[in-house]
């Protein structure tokens, strides 16, 4: 596997955004390591927020909402999946999978951090991942949270916005990452984030993991993770701990996607489930310190 590492100097001075970065090796599923970033704030001794971002973004999304929840007293973690931000970028589309995606996460959050009590909220793909982090070993969870994200077995049609994106990320001669970030939100994002976005893609030659994400995606009944994703809401229909939905108000991609988690999962019932106003897909950017307010209002309520 070849694998392509942003230099460092892309990440000098970019706006609102001075968190320390760390770092784990972990199995890259084919002989070799990957070097995977992410960020520690507030008490170490805390219980841990786990933030996971999706496509095509990184951990500079959370900048708005990391500070309110380590005020509060919350250890905040905030990785960067393999392929974005300042992780490694495995070189070939062939490299990634989504089963590979869901073995890196576990093997940071589970076999090197050894996370416990998390409080999980997960956003976009952060969601398809951390779900399945969540079944597959739901005692280390406290709490689930989610926003503008799914866990799709194939088995519905997926909405016309989302397959028009499938076909633009797999057929677009051009991939402007800052620009496709920009047009999930709401909010004009100035230049300067747009170039944070952009800042982990030297060229195209780092975008293999951002092109290819969007396939992943179950569409059909037949495809690799659909079986697995089964298995995984059959773990949910069982899941008693508290689960929050926190979906935004002007999310073509997603819109209706909240009702399946507050049917069928015991803990999202008699939740204070809420809407975020003003906000598209990327509501990190539109409303992040609003939807750091209902994370510390959730946990502060369930504790």
């Amino acid at each position: 596997m070849h694998i392509l590492r942003t230099p460092d100097e892309r990440f000098d001075g970019l706006a609102d955004y001075d968190f320390e970065p760390r770092y784990a090796e972990i199995g890259d599923g084919d002989g070799g390591t990957l070097r995977v970033h992410y960020l520690d704030e507030g008490p170490p001794d805390a219980a841990p927020v786990l933030l996971l971002h999706g496509e095509p973004s990184w951990a500079y999304l959370y900048r708005h909402m990391i500070r309110p929840l380590a005020d509060a007293g919350h250890r905040v973690v905030v990785p960067d999946q393999v392929g974005f931000g300042r992780s490694d970028k495995p070189a070939e589309m062939t490299d990634y999978s989504y089963a590979r995606h869901v073995d890196w996460m576990s093997s940071l959050v589970f076999d090197i951090l050894d996370l416990g009590d998390i409080t999980f909220f997960g956003q976009d793909w952060g969601g398809l991942i951390g779900l399945r982090l969540v079944t597959a070993q739901p005692d280390r969870f406290a709490r689930v949270a989610i926003s503008n994200t799914g866990l799709p077995t194939g088995d519905r049609s997926p909405s016309d916005a989302f397959m028009a994106w499938q076909k633009f990320s797999q057929e677009s001669p051009v991939f402007p990452i800052g620009d496709i970030v920009n047009g999930g939100c709401l909010t004009d994002l100035a230049p300067e984030v747009v170039d944070a976005y952009n800042a982990p893609f030297p060229d195209d030659s780092y975008k293999a993991g951002a092109r290819i994400w969007p396939s992943f995606v179950c569409t059909s009944p037949d495809d690799p993770e659909a079986s697995a994703n089964r298995e995984a809401w059959g773990v949910l229909e069982q899941f008693t701990k508290p689960f929050l939905c926190c979906f935004s108000d002007s999310d073509p991609v997603t819109q209706g996607a909240d009702r399946p988690f507050r049917a069928r999962i015991p803990g999202a019932q008699g939740q204070a489930h809420t809407t975020i106003e003003g906000a598209s897909h990327f509501l990190q950017e539109d409303r992040g310190p609003e939807l750091a307010a209902v994370l510390v209002d959730f946990i502060a309520s369930t504790s």
